[in-house]
């Protein structure tokens, strides 16, 4: 007799036989895993977002500083300081030249003068200046360079400036040693020029604001018989002595 185990018979004639249990090895085998980017991308964006939060916020505060700024300038509104020459005094000018002719080939400058500069500052806030630098030239050559220190400008104030020039037998040749040894013999006279670039930035609220270029030119004409200054005149303005 057949064993009834395999095809038992089921209601309303049913003889389909039953399906084979599932291996759960197998099972586990062939399941596949999806990759989760939920969590990633919501990473990504929550960065671009704080990005761009902080770049506003920047921008934000570079503009409230440039407001700042411009409202402050124009509360203030700066203005260019004047550092001009006051007073030249010659402590000592000596010419030499190893050819007597009168039109020699070589000559020698010996020069010592004491410059007074006056610095004014016109603004309600004060001014920082840089070294400032100065030249003493004869028909373009220069002979001596002086430097003064910089130096802080309360509001509104006048301060006096001192620069000394110390020239040590500075040589010329040519057309030159002829016009210094002419100037010097014939006309009493040697015209010198200055020239100065000074440095000034404007403080407010402890903050420097871009520098600004103060430029001094200056003639000045010194009397080698008599030892001291005969004219001097800065920018249009002229002072005979």
């Amino acid at each position: 007799m057949a064993s009834s185990s395999s095809s038992r018979p089921i209601a309303n004639g049913d003889h389909r036989p039953r399906p084979p249990p599932s291996n759960p090895i197998n099972s586990n085998r062939h399941q596949h895993y999806y990759p989760t980017t939920s969590y990633h991308s919501s990473s990504s964006a929550s960065f671009k977002g704080c990005c761009c939060c902080l770049f506003l916020l920047f921008s934000f505060l570079a503009l409230l500083v440039l407001a700042v700024v411009l409202v402050i300038i124009l509360a203030v509104k700066p203005k260019k300081p004047q550092f001009d020459l006051q007073q030249v005094g010659v402590q000592y000018m000596g010419i030499n030249s190893p050819d007597p002719n009168p039109n020699p080939t070589s000559a020698s400058l010996s020069l010592n003068i004491r410059m007074l500069f006056s610095a004014e500052n016109p603004n309600k806030v004060g001014i920082k200046y840089g070294e400032s630098r100065f030249t003493v030239m004869y028909r373009g050559i220069p002979l001596g360079k002086a430097s003064v220190a910089g130096f802080f400008q309360q509001a509104h104030s006048v301060r006096e400036v001192v620069a000394t020039i110390a020239v040590d037998r500075a040589n010329l040749i040519q057309a030159d040693a002829a016009d210094l040894i002419r100037d010097a013999n014939l006309n009493d006279r040697v015209e010198l020029r200055v020239l100065g670039d000074v440095g000034a930035k404007i403080r407010v609220l402890n903050i420097d604001s871009p520098g600004v270029q103060v430029s001094v030119d200056c003639a000045i004409v010194i009397s080698p018989r008599k030892q001291s200054l005969t004219y001097k005149q800065c920018g249009f303005d002229g002072l005979s002595v």
